[in-house]
């Protein structure tokens, strides 16, 4: 099996299913770097390795093992500047731990993968490598009110897994990434100009919040919008999915000019 053929989620935009909600195992959506251990290196999702020290992984399993390298909620780009050093660095992997969520075996459900995953890692007692929590829960109102509260604890979302689900390549609609967005506003401060077919338009917009938190904004946008793009000092608003350490809203897209505020 190479790292590319993995398992891949489809998105869920909203809280009906095509299946009952007990049918599926529940855990957090984390923002960390994918990762595949082939029982003796790490690889990326491109088939890249990436150099772990040797204290990391000893004493991992020798099975594979498809997960994802974690440093917390908003500790993404911290693991985006660890894992890719090519000499690794002890005390920025110290905050490093693969959060193992499946493992390739043919034939077995996903429910039968979890109980794997636990008999093979909980018994190691190794700080580093940890399976996924997965939840159930009895209904549509209880998923919205994990899914709420794990977005306002700083989480990206939810992934649910359909208990029943093999292990296939490619993407699966028995795998469902379920996230929520925030809404929020800004002032126009600035233009970039567009580029290929927005040649002469508006690419993006620089913006700052009420927090002094600068940033651009370059999707969510009409073509008579980048033709006419919001004025300076105008203000905007945009929905976002989660910040950076920096604060900085993550995929920001433009919603509507909004200079009334009652509105």
């Amino acid at each position: 099996m190479q790292a590319n053929d993995l398992l891949l989620s489809s998105v869920q935009s909203d809280l009906s299913l095509n299946a009952s909600i007990n049918d599926y195992l529940i855990s957090e959506k984390l923002d960390g770097i994918r990762a595949f251990w082939d029982g003796k290196h790490f690889v990326t999702r491109s088939g890249n390795k990436l150099n772990a020290p040797e204290w990391f992984v000893q004493g991992f399993p020798s099975i594979p093992l498809d997960g994802e390298l974690w440093a917390g909620r908003s500790g993404f780009q911290h693991v985006a500047r660890t894992v890719l050093d090519t000499q690794p660095k002890d005390e920025d992997w110290q905050r490093i731990t693969f959060m193992v969520y499946d493992t390739p075996t043919p034939n077995m459900s996903f429910a039968d993968r979890y109980q794997l995953l636990h008999d093979k890692i909980t018994t190691l007692n190794h700080h580093h490598i940890q399976v996924i929590e997965q939840f159930a829960v009895d209904d549509i109102k209880q998923l919205e009110k994990r899914l709420s509260q794990t977005v306002e604890h700083g989480g990206e979302g939810l992934m649910l897994h359909h208990k029943k689900n093999h292990y296939e390549l490619g993407r699966s609609e028995q795998l469902l990434k379920l996230k929520e967005y925030q809404d929020a506003e800004a002032k126009v401060i600035g233009y970039e100009e567009g580029k290929g077919k927005y040649t002469g338009m508006m690419g993006a917009i620089w913006v700052k919040t009420a927090d002094n938190v600068t940033f651009k904004i370059g999707t969510g946008f009409k073509d008579s919008e980048r033709e006419s793009p919001p004025p300076l000092g105008s203000m905007v608003n945009y929905r976002y999915n989660g910040k950076t350490e920096k604060g900085i809203p993550r995929f920001a897209r433009f919603v509507r000019i909004r200079n009334n505020p009652d509105i």
